[in-house]
């Protein structure tokens, strides 16, 4: 697998994480109302969403691959 495509791969899996951490974010807030679950899917949320952003800007800053 070339840089390239596995730059991809990794840029792919950060959206994924922020997506995940999108709608968790939203069932934590609106849709669940036992106290726990609500702390733990939060807990989750945040977790994805800063490991989401730490790989977009390791694919950001790393620069445009040559061949």
């Amino acid at each position: 697998m070339s840089e390239s495509m596995f730059k991809m791969w990794v840029s792919i899996a950060g959206m994924g994480l922020m997506a995940i951490a999108m709608v968790t974010i939203y069932f934590s807030r609106y849709k669940i109302k036992v106290k726990f679950l609500k702390v733990f899917t939060a807990l989750i949320a945040y977790l994805c969403l800063i490991v989401g952003g730490l790989i977009m800007v390791y694919v950001v800053f790393t620069g445009p691959t040559g061949s």
